[in-house]
């Protein structure tokens, strides 16, 4: 069996290239009906908006379904804009904000949620989880900022985003809190985990440069 080459993620550059190309054909015919890749950008923000009123709500399992739906979505917009030679720097700007934005307003549903039923320790953890992954996207702009490129670590976004889908997906179904709890201190220590990988990065390429931060 060939061995999986990961970069220090969940994920092979390989399966993430296969993720992006199912999505091509979508992006295209989207681009086709009429969407822009900004709105695009726009669209999933928009289902991911309602997954998170939805996890508020304390319909974990159906904000899961929108967040599958979401996490699809996010994505064709960069697609499409590659495809169509539509790349600008506003565009990935854009996309950028609105995936910070997003993913603030999924931990807030769960912490509003998690007030709700008298759970401190899910209200904890998903602000842990906000603020640690939060922490994973400014140490890569920072380093890029310096000319260094830290993309890489095992708990990217995408990677985030599986591990909270299935934690909110198996606690909906089975009505049991603690599997939540699980999946967001699972996120918590693979964001540290990522925070300290992206700094080594950086660590390493200013040291062979000579800069310092």
């Amino acid at each position: 069996m060939a061995k999986r080459v990961t970069d220090g993620s969940l994920l092979t550059t390989n399966e993430r290239s296969r993720i992006k190309q199912i999505g091509e054909p979508i992006a295209l015919l989207l681009g086709r009906i009429g969407f822009s890749p900004d709105a695009l950008t726009l669209v999933g923000f928009g289902i991911v908006l309602v997954a998170a009123v939805q996890v508020a709500l304390g319909n974990w399992a159906i904000a899961a379904a929108v967040l599958i739906a979401g996490t699809l979505f996010d994505g064709l917009d960069g697609t499409l804009a590659r495809a169509t030679n539509r790349v600008t720097p506003f565009g990935a700007f854009f996309d950028s904000s609105l995936d910070r934005a997003a993913e603030a307003a999924i931990y807030a549903g769960v912490v509003y949620s998690a007030a709700v039923i008298g759970d401190t320790r899910i209200a904890t953890a998903a602000a842990l989880a906000l603020g640690i992954g939060s922490l994973v996207s400014y140490v890569r702009a920072r380093g890029e900022g310096l000319g260094v490129s830290a993309h890489g670590g095992i708990a990217q976004r995408a990677e985030r985003a599986v591990l909270l889908i299935l934690g909110l997906l198996v606690a909906g179904l089975t009505a049991e809190t603690s599997y939540l709890l699980y999946a967001l201190v699972i996120i918590v220590a693979l964001s540290g985990i990522t925070v300290v990988q992206r700094m080594n990065v950086v660590r390493a390429a200013l040291a062979t440069t000579g800069r310092r931060a």
